[in-house]
C-alpha cells in the first residue's frame, strides 16, 4: 500500500519521539553518572535532582549498561521507520564498520571512570566518547536505511536461471546409447543420463574441433552397440582413429552375437591391411537404377559443385553416360568386368569405338543415343561437355592402389546378413579426402542398398566428419530406415560445412529430419538454429526502481531461451547440450539437456595402451598392384576389339 500524506507525518512524529527519548535519557544517564562533576559545575537544581532520584526507583540506573541499552534500543526503534535517500553506492563494509566503532566506544566508556585523572575531566571525556558512539551509530542506521536491500543476482551471465530439471533416470533397452553426465540446477551439481533409446531415428553430433565428439560419444557409440550385437559399418576419417577401437572392442565383445561377424577394413593408403571390395558386384547390380545412382553418387563426389545443379544438361548428361558404361559392363559376359576401375578405362576408348560398342546392349540405347547423334553431326563441342567431365573426373580415380581395392571382392556389402554379420571400417586421408571420398560415396551408396531391407540384423551405420563424403539419398535412409533397425550416426563440425558440401536444401532436410541431437561448442548461424530447437524455459526476472524516499521491486516471470546461441558458443570440451528421442512405450519427459559428459578418462586411456594394430590381411607388393592395375587395362582392350570385330563380322554377313 502506497503512504498517504498523513501516514508520513505520524510516522514522522512517532520516529522523532522516538529519538528525542532515546537523547533524553543518555542525557539523564550522563548527570547521574556524571554528578559530581556536574554538582562542581553547578550545573544542578532542586527540581532536577528530585527528578533523578524518582528515576532511580525505577532501576533505570542500576548499572552502567541498562540505560545505555535503553538508549540504543530506542535509537533502533527510530531507525526502523527512517526513510533515507537511497544510494546504489553505499556498501555493507561502510555501515559495519560505523555500527562497531560506535558500539564499541560506546559501550565500553566506562572504563575511563577507573582512570585516576580529574574528577571533570574524566566526566567529560566519558560524555565525549559515549556520544561519539551514540552519533556513529545513528550514522550507521542512517547509511542502512539508505542501502538498497534487494541483493539482485551476481550471476552476471544469468546461468542460474538457464538451468533447468534433466533425466537423472537410466533408461535402457537392447539398442540404447546410455552416456553418463552431470548438470547444474541452480547452483547445485547432479548426475544425469543422456539416454539415446532410440538410435534408429539418427542421431546428429555436431562440434567445433576439440569440442570432444569422437572421445566422449562416438567411441562410446561404437562400443555400446558393439555389447549389443550390431553390425556395424563406420567411416573412420582419419584412419585409424576409430578403426582400432572397432577392432580391438570387437575382440573383447564376439560372445554377444549369435553369428561371430567378420571384420574388414577398407584403406588404400596401406594395402597390406586392406581387403579389396568390387562396390559394383554384378550380383547386386539388380536393375539400370542401380548402375544410375552408382553413377551419380561418384560423380556428385568427385564435383561436389555438382550437387546443387542436379537437373542441368552438363549435368545430366556425364551421369547417363557413366550409368551406361557401368550397365554395359554389367551385362558383358554376366558382369566378369563390372567394377569401377574397367568402368574408368572404358571410358577412355576412343569414341568410334565406344559407342557402337555400348550400343549393343538394348537397354542402354536410349541413353547412349544422344552421345551417338552429336557425335555423328559432328557436334563435338556438344559431346566434350556432354562427355569430357565425366572422363576428366572419373580419371582422377585411376591409380594403381585404388583399382588394387576396387576389383578384388574379398567381402559383400550385405553386413547386417543374418548369417554372414559384418563389422567394415573404411578409413580416408585428409590429405586425399576428395578422391579418396568419392569412392568412399559409392561404398556407402551400394551398403545403405543392401542393409535397409527387412529381416536383417540390427545395424549401426557411423559416419565421421560425414560432409567429407557424399551419399545422396541420406534423408530417405533415416526416415526408412527405422523399422529396418539400421542406426545412422553422423558427426560433423558445423551445420554450415553440411550446407557447403551437401546444398542447402538436402542439409536442411537431414538436419531437421534426425531425431537425437547432441551438439559440442558451435558459433554462428548453427548454435541460433539449435537454440531455437532446443525452445524456451520459464525465468525469473527482477527490476528495481530507486526514488527519493523508496524502492520499488519488481518481480516477473517469463519465457525466455533454455540455451541461449551465446552459451552453445561458449561451451567447454566435453560439455554439450541436445535433445533426444523417445518411444511410444518409453516416453522421456526430459528431453532435453545441457550436462558435461563424465568419462573415466584414466581407464580409458589404459584401454588404449592395451589395443593392439589391425592385423595385417596379406603382404601385398608394388609388383602385384602394378600387375592388376595393367591387367585391367589390357581386359578392357581386349573387350573393345573383340566387340569391335564381332560387330564388323556382322556387317560383313549383312551384305549382300
Amino acid at each position: 500500500m502506497s503512504l498517504t500524506g498523513e501516514n508520513e507525518q505520524g510516522l514522522r512524529k512517532i520516529v522523532d519521539l522516538t529519538r528525542f527519548a532515546s537523547i533524553f535519557i543518555l542525557l539523564l544517564h550522563f548527570y547521574y553518572y556524571c554528578y559530581a562533576a556536574f554538582k562542581h559545575w553547578e550545573f544542578r537544581s532542586t527540581i532536577s535532582d528530585r527528578l533523578l532520584t524518582n528515576i532511580m526507583h525505577t532501576g533505570l540506573f542500576s548499572s552502567h549498561y541498562v540505560s545505555k541499552l535503553l538508549v540504543i534500543g530506542l535509537l533502533i526503534i527510530s531507525l526502523l521507520g527512517a526513510q533515507g535517500k537511497k544510494d546504489e553506492k553505499i556498501n555493507w563494509k561502510s555501515i559495519v564498520a560505523y555500527l562497531l566503532i560506535g558500539a564499541f566506544l560506546f559501550f565500553s566508556s566506562g572504563m575511563l571512570f577507573q582512570l585516576n585523572y580529574s574528577l571533570e575531566n574524566i566526566a567529560l571525556t566519558y560524555m565525549a566518547v559515549t556520544g561519539i558512539g551514540f552519533l556513529l551509530i545513528l550514522a550507521g542506521g542512517n547509511l542502512l536505511s539508505r542501502l538498497i536491500r534487494l541483493n539482485l543476482s551476481n550471476d552476471v551471465f544469468n546461468s542460474m536461471n538457464e538451468t533447468f530439471p534433466q533425466e537423472e533416470r537410466l533408461l535402457t533397452n537392447e539398442y540404447s546409447i546410455n552416456l553418463t553426465a552431470r548438470y547444474n540446477l541452480k547452483g547445485r551439481i547432479r548426475k544425469s543420463w543422456i539416454n539415446i533409446i532410440n538410435p534408429f531415428r539418427g542421431l546428429l553430433v555436431i562440434g567445433s574441433p576439440g569440442a570432444g565428439k569422437s572421445w566422449f560419444i562416438i567411441q562410446h557409440v561404437i562400443k555400446q552397440h558393439i555389447e549389443k550385437g550390431f553390425a556395424m559399418f563406420v567411416y573412420d576419417f582419419k584412419y585409424d582413429d576409430l578403426s582400432k577401437i572397432v577392432y580391438n572392442w570387437l575382440q573383447q565383445n564376439k560372445h554377444h552375437y549369435q553369428v561371430k561377424p567378420s571384420f574388414y577394413v577398407i584403406n588404400f593408403d596401406n594395402l597390406s591391411i586392406s581387403h579389396r571390395c568390387n562396390p559394383l558386384d554384378p550380383n547386386t547390380m539388380n536393375d539400370i537404377t542401380d548402375a544410375t545412382e552408382s553413377a551419380r553418387t561418384i560423380l556428385l563426389g568427385l564435383n561436389r559443385e555438382w550437387i546443387n545443379k542436379q537437373g542441368d544438361f552438363f549435368v545430366e548428361s556425364p551421369i547417363s553416360f557413366v550409368t551406361a558404361v557401368i550397365w554395359f559392363l554389367r551385362k558383358y559376359a554376366g558382369g566378369k568386368y563390372c567394377t569401377l576401375p574397367h568402368v574408368i578405362e572404358l571410358m577412355q576408348a576412343e569414341y568410334d569405338e565406344l559407342f557402337p560398342v555400348l550400343n549393343t546392349q538394348p537397354e542402354i540405347e536410349v541413353l547412349v543415343n544422344p552421345f551417338i547423334t552429336a557425335y555423328q553431326n559432328d557436334a563435338m563441342e556438344q559431346l566434350e561437355g556432354q562427355v569430357a567431365s565425366a572422363k576428366i573426373g572419373m580419371a582422377r580415380l585411376a591409380s594403381p592402389q585404388l583399382y588394387w581395392v576396387l576389383s578384388g571382392n574379398d567381402f559383400t556389402l550385405d553386413i547386417n546378413n543374418p548369417k554372414h554379420p559384418k563389422i567394415v571400417c573404411v578409413g580416408n586421408n585428409p590429405e586425399k579426402q576428395q578422391i579418396y571420398g568419392a569412392v568412399l560415396s559409392l561404398y556407402i551408396s551400394r551398403l545403405v542398398r543392401q542393409v535397409n531391407k527387412k529381416g536383417m540384423l540390427k545395424c549401426s551405420l557411423i559416419f565421421d566428419e560425414f560432409p567429407t563424403i557424399y551419399f545422396n539419398n541420406m534423408d530417405s535412409l533415416i526416415a526408412t530406415a527405422r523399422s529396418n533397425k539400421v542406426a545412422t550416426t553422423l558427426a560433423m563440425q558445423d551445420f554450415s560445412q553440411l550446407k557447403k558440401d551437401y546444398g542447402k536444401e538436402q542439409a536442411d532436410v537431414i538436419v531437421n529430419i534426425t531425431g537425437n541431437i547432441i551438439s559440442g561448442q558451435v558459433m554462428g548461424e548453427t548454435s541460433k538454429l539449435l537454440s531455437e530447437r532446443f525452445g524456451k524455459i520459464m525465468q525469473d526476472r527482477q527490476s528495481v526502481s530507486v526514488n527519493r524516499t523508496d524502492t520499488s521491486v519488481s518481480h516477473s516471470k517469463q519465457l525466455d531461451s533454455a540455451i541461449p546461441a551465446s552459451k552453445i558458443a561458449a561451451l567447454s570440451s566435453g560439455e554439450f547440450v541436445g535433445l533426444v528421442a523417445d518411444n511410444p512405450d518409453e516416453k522421456i519427459k526430459l528431453k532435453m539437456f545441457h550436462a558435461e559428459i563424465i568419462n573415466d578418462a584414466e581407464k580409458l586411456n589404459e584401454e588404449v595402451s592395451r589395443y593392439r594394430d589391425i592385423p595385417v590381411v596379406s603382404n601385398v607388393t608394388q609388383q602385384q598392384v602394378l600387375d592388376n592395375y595393367y591387367q585391367v587395362k589390357l581386359e578392357v582392350k581386349r573387350l573393345i576389339s573383340e566387340e569391335v570385330e564381332r560387330l564388323k563380322d556382322m556387317a560383313a554377313e549383312k551384305l549382300p
